[in-house]
């Protein structure tokens, strides 16, 4: 959480005041070419199919092309009523074509963001006036990145349980766990829920207990969020506010940045799932060194290393509470104090910062001792530069270095410890204790806290506190 606080407070968006800008600094190079395409635009557009006073921005999205629908299949798709898409008709918020299928798979994703409207108090009738002066358009939705949107499916939750075996109450917690309200059994299920029931439907096959499928569908709901509303906060800098500020209407406005998005979700999507992908061996990487370690270890093979290195974790103690307290700007200023405060710690230790992780940071140093010194000076000056409670964990022995990380049993074992500790406490394993004996750290003592479980490590370890003389 604190890498992209770190990283929001280093690229504060640059608030344009107009298209040309926008152009002229290189960010928005669709968005000019999109207003140019406005003077000529066809009549088979999302806007003139919509009935807009204005010549609409966005390229033309031929209806003939789109998967054609009749109001029965409307109604399926988009869990509404046939009095509920004929009020909307009536609204001019779907334009129904002629024949037996006037609607379109645009008008699916109409219906349900004109429902989301009304359920969060917006009128339809003030939308649908504010479509026919002109003001407002939904025919932005048939621009084809909003085909991410899914649709309910013909499966009721009551089906998934009989034909998977997934008792219902755990289907329920996981939809809620995804951050969607718990349904009832003869709910339709959306299709892309399907998807995810098909995975939670191998790893309890192979023993995963519900319990834990739950919490990692937690993980996946919070980690994807913040990633979407980040960027969904550049977007709207960058793309909408541009055309705001250069007296775009608000429904012009949805059409254009829409289709200067367009261009970028293919390419996001491959981003985000090649990042995910290196994330992936990121991690596989260092559970099966540390296997490899074990295994060497257990063989009597492992070389012995004079003076290893130390690796130490940062964290800042309550600082996911802060900052949902105080907003993103807090969060924001958090980060950027501690950023200079760790910069200056491992220069003056002659450590190295490798990465940000959680709500804190990864430091590897040649020696034990100056990684010790090093984190008692954090914790001591988090509070005076205006920060939550620190606390750390250092742990020394052999690391793996690979593409710019460190891996290996030293790298787990300080995040274990880091974990462990209170605010305003530095943590320290027994071989830390022993080479800074070794090689004395100038007054520094610590305190033995005795054997400590945890977590992920089977036998208990001996730990000390690191106090400053």
């Amino acid at each position: 959480m604190l890498f992209w606080a770190v990283l929001s407070a280093q690229c504060q968006p640059v608030h344009l005041q107009s298209v040309a800008e926008a152009e002229q600094a290189g960010l928005l190079p669709a968005l000019s070419r999109l207003q140019q395409e406005a003077a000529n635009p066809s009549e088979s557009s999302p806007g003139a199919r919509s009935g807009l006073a204005w010549r609409p921005t966005v390229r033309p999205v031929d209806s003939r092309r789109m998967e054609r629908l009749s109001e029965q299949e409307l109604v399926d798709r988009a869990g509404s009523s046939p009095k509920e898409i004929r009020r909307l008709a009536d609204l001019r918020i779907l334009v129904a074509d002629e024949g037996d299928r006037p609607y379109t798979v645009g008008d699916v994703r109409r219906v349900r963001l004109a429902r989301a409207c009304e359920q969060g108090g917006i009128p339809l009738e003030a939308i649908g006036r504010a479509i026919r002066e002109g003001r407002l358009s939904f025919a932005f939705l048939d621009v084809s990145q909003y085909s991410i949107f899914s649709e309910l499916s013909g499966t009721t939750f009551e089906d998934v349980e009989r034909s998977t075996a997934i008792p219902l109450h755990v289907l329920a917690a996981i939809r809620e766990a995804l951050g969607v309200g718990r349904p009832e059994p003869t709910d339709r299920v959306r299709g892309d829920d399907l998807e995810v029931i098909s995975s939670v439907q191998l790893a309890l096959a192979a023993g995963v207990p519900h319990d834990v499928v739950i919490r990692l569908m937690r993980v996946y709901r919070e980690s994807l969020r913040r990633i979407a509303d980040a960027e969904t906060a550049i977007y709207h800098s960058y793309f909408e506010l541009p055309l705001l500020r250069s007296g775009m209407a608000q429904g012009q406005i949805m059409e254009t940045a829409s289709a200067a998005g367009e261009q970028f979700a293919g390419p996001m999507d491959r981003t985000l799932l090649a990042a995910y992908h290196r994330q992936q061996e990121h991690s596989w990487t260092a559970d099966m060194i540390e296997h490899v370690e074990a295994a060497v270890e257990e063989a009597g093979l492992a070389p012995r290393v004079e003076r290893p290195p130390a690796m130490c974790f940062l964290d800042l103690a309550g600082y996911t509470r802060l900052t949902d307290e105080r907003g993103d700007r807090a969060a924001a200023e958090i980060a950027t104090s501690l950023s200079d405060l760790v910069a200056q710690a491992a220069f003056d230790y002659r450590g190295r910062a490798v990465k940000w992780v959680g709500d804190g940071v990864m430091f590897h140093f040649p020696h034990p001792g100056p990684a010790v010194r090093s984190a008692l000076n954090l914790v001591d000056r988090a509070p005076s530069a205006g920060l939550p409670p620190a606390h750390a964990g250092i742990d020394a022995g052999p690391v793996i270095f690979q593409d710019g990380d460190f891996y290996g049993r030293t790298v787990n074992m300080a995040s274990r410890v880091c974990d462990r500790a209170a605010p305003g406490q530095v943590l320290v394993t027994e071989r830390v204790v022993h080479l800074c004996a070794e090689d004395p750290s100038d007054g520094i003592r610590f305190e033995e806290l005795g054997p400590t479980r945890l977590k992920g490590v089977t036998a208990p370890a001996v730990l000390f506190q690191a106090v400053a003389g």
